[in-house]
């Protein structure tokens, strides 16, 4: 084979271990289908019992057949029959052609041709994947299955199990020990059988080793073969189940002795504890309203299943007003508590989360008790615990009126023309107070309840009726925002799980964005919650800011970008679930009105930054635009800058939808100004994509001023809520307005003058000394002034197209 190159060679050797795998795959298909599935069945516990040894014998004797056939039908491929299979794969055969000799005229012209066109054509060999043909083989697909059920068994299978298959094999090889001499023909069989939820193994008496004291939990079934004439006697069971006396069988129920054709087994039986259950803290409710109870349940052979009991603790309700009248009798509430699904129920850590915020009991007092069970159907409890089953809080007066309504009527029928009068009166005179389509269902709701005799139909739709016409006037449309947002979570999740593409994903990326932001803006208009809710008081809350929700968003598009899908996926999952227990501020601190203003401020600055940083990018490629012109070429769009001020556009809409002191005069100056910068923005996208550099600069420096302007107003709004504070704070006043407007300027520490984001002195005499250091410790101000003497630099030299000296006249007039 001297004559084949180093390429074709190696051809030939990937096409041999190809041809090794598919003569053994061929082979020993069925004896690898065979061993998994005896290892799956093995891991999974399924080999229990006395039969266990058998058939874990006709197993091995098949298995072993199975690989016995394999290696008489298994051929060793040789190397010729890799080169004839690389070579048919050619067109001409030209390795058949390199391996021939020329029996007359070997070194003719005629034959070096020949050769030399066979080795170019031998240049092309490539190896030969291999094909088994399985699927002709095995139309069943008993091999996928196997390897299924293996791979379940990795997963889902334990040690413990396995240890007990092997037991229950190993047991029925153990010869059995020499017993005293029985009578001729006398014999017998006898199993142990722990009960199945202590997932121990059965066990073969007979080869229990003389004299060993059989320990064995309460309920633990004994059960006998008799052959013969062979007595059995017992005092651990009350009775004796004599169907068959061949084969009696019994429960183990206490301490004892069992004597079987004089053999004799001392046997204890360990008694099964009842479980026990621990609540944790008092119930906290989410922001949703969802009752979250922590617990801890322990059993010494495992939990089986719990439950939590919640009746009306009518003893401690406050018996006024609809809750006069006796209650109408209702069924106590019982929640399956949750177990884990796989691993040891022996020490258990849970959590119960159930949403109770429409049941009658919501926001009244009640006592919960939990209990648990285990195999032998004891149960533990735990002591009642008297707390307030957690509900949804109403702060919008009609909408809480409307609650209560709810509530009274769900206690008792007898309050429906006490309803009536109140709901008469909310829908009387609804111009500017009641909607239209809110006003028609109220009024049906007066019909219902005049009507007659209340039934229980009838009322049940009629507190439907009344919740959902709560929340449409408590949310105003923020449930249907959290709908969205949710959906858009879970459609980019299922994208992400199932590979779709790229543009696919990034679309619903947008999606999920533009619903969040819409969201939060709604959280944020719609205020704080109350401070002196009860169930949430001292307790931790989730407190985040609107950069924070973003800087989250974008690190999710960040590890997509990067193809991190596993990842986007992960940290997606963790933003549902924050965004699901969230109370949005606007700024860091306490979540008051001055620690939003701070926050938007802060954000503020920071779309100021970036847009003078975009203003600047600008310029440079305005300088490099003029280049292009003198060397005679066109204007060229600039979509890259032109897509990051569009980001920064749709930042500063979203900060403008957080800004705090909506309604007030400050705060409506603030988004007008916020709303020119943006428009400003939007023009100066466009005058990049068409190439016109210029344009772009001015109207970006339009949407500098606006944001300076509404930066401005914000931070006058912030100075004149601190000024009407309560008495005692009039000295820290002013304090407090300069710390609020830290994020539009700073004080200089040499002269006292106030300097805005950008170095420069609010009082518009120039750059200020000694400004901010950023951009890793520069001066601001001595860039500022670098700044400066370079655009009068530049404006100077005609030289330079008058469009361009023009622009920055305009710059030096500006600033």
């Amino acid at each position: 084979m001297s004559m084949f190159s180093p390429h074709i060679l190696r051809a030939i050797r990937l096409t041999r271990a190809g041809m090794w795998w598919e003569r053994a795959a061929r082979a020993f298909w069925p004896g690898f289908a065979l061993l998994a599935a005896g290892l799956s069945a093995l891991v999974l516990g399924v080999v229990r019992g006395p039969y266990a040894v058998w058939l874990a014998a006709l197993w091995l004797l098949v298995l072993g057949v199975t690989i016995g056939v394999g290696l008489w039908r298994f051929r060793y491929p040789r190397r010729a029959e890799a080169v004839a299979r690389v070579d048919a794969s050619l067109p001409g055969r030209p390795l058949a052609a390199l391996s021939d000799h020329a029996v007359l005229g070997g070194d003719g012209a005629l034959w070096q041709a020949h050769q030399a066109q066979m080795r170019e054509l031998a240049q092309d060999a490539r190896a030969v994947a291999p094909d088994a043909g399985l699927a002709r083989r095995d139309p069943f697909a008993l091999r996928l299955a196997a390897m299924l059920a293996l791979g379940m068994a990795l997963i889902f299978g334990g040690s413990a199990q396995m240890g007990q298959g092997i037991e229950a094999i190993a047991s029925g090889w153990r010869p059995v020990p020499a017993g005293p001499d029985l009578p001729e023909g006398a014999s017998w069989e006898g199993w142990a059988t722990p009960p199945a939820y202590t997932h121990r193994p059965t066990i073969y008496m007979n080869a229990l080793p003389e004299g060993e004291v059989l320990t064995l939990p309460k309920g633990s079934e004994f059960s006998f073969r008799i052959y013969g004439d062979a007595a059995l006697t017992q005092n651990v069971a009350a009775t004796l189940d004599a169907t068959d006396p061949a084969a009696p069988a019994f429960i183990a129920e206490q301490t004892g002795v069992i004597e079987v054709a004089g053999r004799r087994f001392d046997v204890m039986v360990a008694p099964d504890a009842a479980p026990g259950v621990v609540p944790g803290a008092m119930p906290e409710r989410r922001a949703d309203g969802r009752l979250v109870q922590d617990f801890d349940a322990s059993d010494d052979h495992g939990v089986i299943s719990g439950t939590a009991e919640i009746t009306l603790d009518l003893a401690s309700a406050d018996r006024r007003y609809g809750l006069v009248p006796e209650p109408e009798p209702r069924e106590p509430v019982v929640l399956e508590l949750p177990m884990p699904a796989t691993g040891s129920r022996q020490e258990i850590t849970g959590r119960l989360v159930a949403d109770l915020a429409r049941h009658p009991w919501a926001n009244l007092p009640i006592s919960v008790r939990l209990q648990v069970r285990d195999g032998l159907e004891q149960t533990g409890d735990s002591q009642p615990m008297q707390t307030i089953l957690p509900g949804r809080r109403f702060f919008n007066p009609l909408a809480a009126a409307l609650i209560e309504m709810r509530r009274d009527l769900l206690w008792s029928r007898d309050n429906a023309g006490r309803s009536a009068e109140i709901l008469r009166a909310i829908t009387w005179r609804p111009d500017g107070f009641v909607k239209e389509p809110l006003y028609l269902k109220l009024r049906g709701g007066v019909g219902t309840l005049e009507a007659g005799p209340l039934t229980e139909k009838a009322r049940d739709d009629l507190a439907q009726a009344l919740w959902e016409a709560a929340i449409e006037l408590e949310d105003g449309g923020l449930s249907d925002a959290l709908d969205r947002m949710q959906r858009a979570q879970e459609k980019l999740s299922e994208a992400i799980r199932n590979g779709a593409n790229p543009d696919e994903i990034q679309r619903l990326m947008d999606e999920l964005k533009e619903a969040t932001d819409a969201y939060t803006r709604m959280l944020a208009e719609q205020g704080e919650q109350d401070p002196a809710d009860r169930f949430t008081q001292n307790q931790p809350s989730q407190t985040i800011t609107g950069d924070q929700i973003q800087q989250m968003m974008d690190e999710i598009q960040r590890l997509m970008n990067e193809g991190r899908m596993a990842e986007a996926q992960q940290l997606l999952e963790q933003f549902n679930r924050m965004m699901q227990n969230l109370r949005v501020t606007q700024g860091e601190g306490n979540g008051t009105g001055q620690g939003r203003g701070n926050g938007a401020m802060n954000g503020l600055a920071d779309s100021l930054r970036e847009q003078q940083r975009l203003s600047d990018e600008a310029f440079r490629r305005l300088q490099d635009s003029y280049r292009n012109w003198q060397d005679g070429q066109g204007p060229q769009g600039d979509d890259d800058l032109a897509d990051q001020q569009r980001a920064l556009r749709r930042e500063l809409e979203r900060q403008r939808g957080l800004l705090p002191g909506r309604g007030s005069e400050q705060g409506e100056a603030a988004r007008r100004q916020l709303d020119q910068a943006g428009r400003a923005m939007e023009e100066a996208e466009q005058a990049l994509r068409e190439g016109d550099q210029g344009g772009a600069l001015e109207r970006q420096a339009d949407a500098i001023e606006g944001m300076r302007e509404g930066m401005r107003a914000l931070g006058d709004m912030m100075a004149q809520g601190q000024q009407g504070g309560e008495s005692g704070e009039e000295g820290n006043s002013q304090g407090d307005a300069s710390a609020a407007r830290r994020g539009l300027a700073q004080s200089n520490p040499q002269s006292g003058e106030q300097i805005d984001p950008l170095g420069r002195e609010l009082s518009g005499r120039g750059p200020a000394e000694g400004g901010r250091l950023v951009d890793g410790g520069a001066d601001l101000a001595a860039r500022a002034r670098d700044l400066l003497d370079e655009i009068r630099r530049r404006s100077g030299e005609r030289s330079r197209p008058e469009e361009e000296r023009d622009y920055l006249r305009r710059l030096l007039d500006r600033f």
